[in-house]
Order: structure tokens, then C-alpha cells, then sequence
């Protein structure tokens, strides 16, 4: 039997992928692998132990979710394939110079990503969405404690970037006024445009040289990343994200009742119910499913793709209403399967007709869930994958 060397981190969809691989024949060898408390970009001593595994096991592939350059250089140091899926954005880990290697599968969400890592010369990465664990979520049937918990006009799952994103952008804090008017005009503009991303082409030459000066930003000594990629992915799509998140949720919850899952603590948000973190495979899909309203606020550094918080929510039936991203475009029909807003007083008005509107409502989020099923199952995603090493 064919076998897979899988590095196990704290990552979401571990349970899913080694399920899909062993109906695929493969037998799934687990590797602990530290994400955190080791140099996962240069650790020697890392990519010796994964080479050792590599030797013990001598799969046909190794895998884990997100790029992780040790495992790169020890699968090509062992002429074997390694095979990536990313899901996080920023990943600036895939944009090291080991991404270039032959013996790489790089699959990413995000299609705008793809195609800015070909034009820098990594030939084998592909476009692939994530997928929707429909299977997984069938099994969740919300009884009268699930709804007397769950449900709510609408629920949104997510960070609120609180203090620990904070205290990264105090970093620019201390740039000079001309400099911090200009960042808050282009953060104001981006906020107020989907589908088109504004913050790093618009971070022009003497502008990054002023940030350098209070926030120095290097590429990594194998990195592909410019400074002005790390500042307008890492520093403002989050500070835009934060302040585009808490208007919104503001706003709706003047008048509807809103549901927010997160671990940050929330005051500036005295009408929301913050109900705290929640399980991603045990209660998450109960809140979906409860939910007459989910709403998806991207993360401003996923520039085109169908973040995996999206897909869970089609994948469990729920109805979707997220930002614009054109990744949709190519498997959903908007206003059919999903309805998707472009400005403030678009997502109100929204939210407004689909909460007068039951069946159409129940309708669009039931039509979401047969594509999603038929198109972007976890099963069928991962026999793309397989069919793509």
C-alpha cells in the first residue's frame, strides 16, 4: 500500500484530509510537526529529522496544509514529492526561494496568488479551493439545545484583530504625518473597494522608505517577498479587516441581533453578542446551520479567493452573504447560491430583504449546499489534488 507522510500541525481540516487520503488507498503516516516553537524556514535539525522520516517511511508524498520550506529542501534532499495545500493568506512562507524546487506541488486558495507566484518563477503551483466537508457537516442535526444557543439573525465567525494586531500596527505608529495621512487615506479607499486590491500597488517608493525608517521590513535571506508585499499583506489588509469588521457588525447589530464567535474580548461592540471562541468540528456547524444569516467578512490580504470559512458555511446548508471575491465566480452563481455585498449600505439593505424574505432566503442557501456538494466537496478537491502530483 502507497503511503503518505502527513505533517500534523494544529491546522484545520487534519481530520478531513487523512479520512479523503485513506479512502483513496493511501495508508497516512502522522509526523508531529512543530509549527510554532521551531524555524520552520531554516531549522537543520527539523529538516534532518523529516528527511529520516522520509527514509523510514519512503512514501509516494509527503504532505501538510500550508508551505513549510524544512519539508521542501528535506524532500528534495530525497528526490520526494512534497505536496502543499495553503489556506492562510498572508503565507509569506510560500514565498521562499525553495517554493522554485521541482520536487514541489504547491496547491493554493487563492487564484491571484497563483498566478503572482508563476510570474516569479514557481512552476508547479496550482489554483485549488479549498474544500467543503458536506459529509462531516450532514451528521450535525440541531436539536432544541442547539437552536436555544445558535440561533440568531445573523452570525459571524472570525478574529476581530484585537490587541495582538494592535500592537503591530503601533509599529507605524511613529511615521511622519505626511506618511500617516497617506496610509489612512489608502486604508479608508480599500475598505470602501472589493475585488480589487489597492494597499500594495499603491505604496509607492518614498512611502515605503518612510515605513522602513520606523518599521524596517527585510525579505528572508531565501525570500521572494518585497517590503511593500509584507506591509500592505501583514500590516494594513489586517487594519483595514479590523475596521471594515467592526463598522459592520456595528451597524447591523443597531437593529438585528447579531452573533459573534471570536476569543477577542469585544466592548466597542456593546450590541453584539459576543458568544467567545468556538469549536471548529464540534459546535461551528451548529451555528451555521442556526444561523438565518452567515456573513463572511474577508481578510483583506485574500485578495480573489473563497476564504475556508465560506465553504463551511455552503457546506453546511447555511445561507451565505460574504464581500465580493471573484474566486466565487467560477463554481457559484451570485443571488442564486450565495449573495455576495459591495458597500456598507449594500450589505444593510441586503440583510434586510433576505430576513423579510424566508423562502427565497431558505432557497439560495439550499441551492449554495447542492454546489458546494457537487463541486467542491473535500473528497473531490483532494482527487483533483491527487491527479495533479
Amino acid at each position: 500500500m502507497a503511503r503518505v507522510l502527513f505533517l500534523v500541525w494544529k491546522s484545520f481540516g487534519n481530520e478531513f484530509m487523512e479520512k479523503c487520503l485513506q479512502d483513496e488507498g493511501y495508508e497516512v503516516v502522522s509526523f508531529d510537526f512543530p509549527r510554532e516553537s521551531e524555524d520552520v524556514r531554516g531549522s537543520a535539525a527539523l529538516t534532518e529529522e523529516i528527511a529520516r522520516k522520509i527514509f523510514e517511511v519512503r512514501p509516494q508524498f509527503v504532505f501538510s496544509f500550508n508551505y513549510f520550506p524544512v519539508a521542501a529542501i528535506a524532500c528534495k534532499a530525497c528526490r520526494t514529492k512534497y505536496v502543499s495545500w495553503v489556506y492562510d493568506s498572508p503565507h509569506v512562507l510560500m514565498y521562499s526561494q525553495t517554493a522554485l524546487y521541482d520536487t514541489n506541488r504547491i496547491f493554493v486558495f487563492d487564484s491571484y496568488e497563483v498566478e503572482r507566484l508563476r510570474m516569479l518563477g514557481v512552476k508547479y503551483v496550482y489554483y485549488l479551493p479549498m474544500g467543503a466537508a458536506v459529509q462531516h457537516y450532514d451528521s450535525f442535526l440541531p436539536d432544541e439545545k442547539a437552536h436555544a444557543r445558535y440561533d440568531s439573525e445573523i452570525t459571524f465567525v472570525g478574529s476581530m484583530y484585537g490587541e495582538k494586531q494592535q500592537y503591530l500596527f503601533r509599529y507605524l505608529e511613529d511615521v511622519d504625518e505626511y506618511t500617516k495621512g497617506y496610509l489612512d487615506a489608502l486604508m479608508l479607499t480599500q475598505k470602501s473597494l472589493y475585488g480589487i486590491d489597492i494597499l500594495e500597488p499603491g505604496l509607492t517608493p518614498q512611502i515605503v522608505e518612510n515605513m522602513q525608517k520606523v518599521c524596517p521590513v527585510h525579505a528572508n535571506g531565501d525570500g521572494m517577498e518585497t517590503a511593500e508585499w509584507t506591509f500592505a499583506n501583514y500590516f494594513l489588509a489586517r487594519k483595514v479587516t479590523q475596521m471594515e469588521r467592526r463598522e459592520l457588525l456595528e451597524a447591523l447589530s443597531q437593529v438585528h441581533e447579531v452573533n459573534l464567535f471570536t476569543p477577542q474580548e469585544t466592548p466597542f461592540l456593546p450590541r453584539v453578542h459576543n458568544r467567545g471562541k468556538i469549536d471548529y468540528y464540534t459546535d461551528m456547524p451548529y451555528a451555521f446551520k442556526c444561523a438565518k444569516i452567515n456573513l463572511n467578512i474577508s481578510l483583506r490580504s485574500i485578495h480573489t479567493g473563497m476564504p475556508l470559512r465560506a465553504l463551511d458555511i455552503l457546506g453546511c446548508g447555511g445561507f451565505l452573504l460574504t464581500n465580493y471575491q471573484p474566486d466565487f465566480e467560477e463554481y457559484f452563481t451570485a443571488g442564486e447560491d450565495y449573495v455576495y455585498y459591495d458597500s456598507r449600505e449594500d450589505l444593510l439593505a441586503l440583510v434586510d430583504y433576505y430576513l423579510a424574505h424566508d423562502e427565497e432566503r431558505k432557497q439560495i442557501a439550499a441551492n449554495g449546499y447542492r454546489k458546494a456538494k457537487e463541486k467542491l466537496s473535500y473528497r473531490g478537491q483532494v482527487e483533483k489534488m491527487l491527479d495533479l502530483i
